[in-house]
């Protein structure tokens, strides 16, 4: 039995990391063009961006993904553009994961890139730099400097967020754990394999903590 149930919550959270992977990749830098575009001097672009962010900042991501998988399927003519099964709940799970946390990100990264002291941008421009070489060279490798524990707070996060996505029945690792408790695999009324899944959260948390703590020394010749 225990290795049936350690089978079934290896399997939830293989999808577990694959969301949180997924997430990060289309998340990070989706967030610094949103950022872009809540500080752009084209005021309706800027209050655009700063209405979509308050939007989805607003709101729980609970209610977004169940909009992003269901209300297509209402609205359009052919039906949910979601693929059917796993991949299609999974898919619809990764999109509402995305854009919740590139706005969560945007205003991070918003703040690290107004946090660095002009002064330091002016001295860029005397020495003749371009405005992409001021960005780059000096003002991003300050801004991870200052984002990386806000940061960490949200990946962290997104992490234990995962377990949202079992809202829509996608198959992550509380969803394989909640499973022996309905009857999963010939099992019925087992509590232990949800309470279990948490030492999976745990590990995993605990290595990105490590993780971060070391980029954080690693970043230390800014201060």
């Amino acid at each position: 039995m225990f290795l049936t149930v350690i089978g079934a919550l290896n399997e939830g959270f293989l999808q577990t990391l694959k969301l949180f992977a997924v997430t990060l990749i289309g998340a990070i830098p989706l967030g610094l063009v949103v950022s872009f575009g809540s500080m752009s001097s084209f005021l309706p672009l800027r209050w655009l961006t700063k209405t979509v962010v308050w939007i989805i900042r607003g709101t729980p991501l609970m209610l977004q993904l169940i909009i992003i998988f269901y209300i297509p399927g209402y609205v359009l003519p052919g039906g949910s553009p979601w693929p059917s099964g796993e991949g299609g709940r999974f898919l619809a799970s990764a999109v509402a994961f995305i854009i919740n946390y590139a706005c969560y990100f945007s205003e991070i990264y918003r703040g690290g890139i107004q946090g660095v002291p002009v002064g330091q941008q002016e001295a860029g421009q005397v020495l003749g730099m371009t405005k992409s070489q001021i960005f780059f060279h000096v003002t991003l490798l300050q801004m991870v400097k200052r984002i990386v524990p806000p940061m960490s707070n949200e990946i962290i996060t997104l992490v234990k967020d995962t377990s949202i996505a079992r809202i829509i029945s996608m198959q992550e690792i509380i969803w394989a754990g909640y499973a022996f408790l309905k009857g999963s695999h010939g099992y019925s009324g087992l509590l232990w394999p949800l309470f279990f899944t948490g030492v999976y959260y745990l590990v995993f948390n605990g290595a990105l903590t490590l993780l971060f703590g070391w980029v954080e020394k690693k970043l230390a010749y800014f201060r």
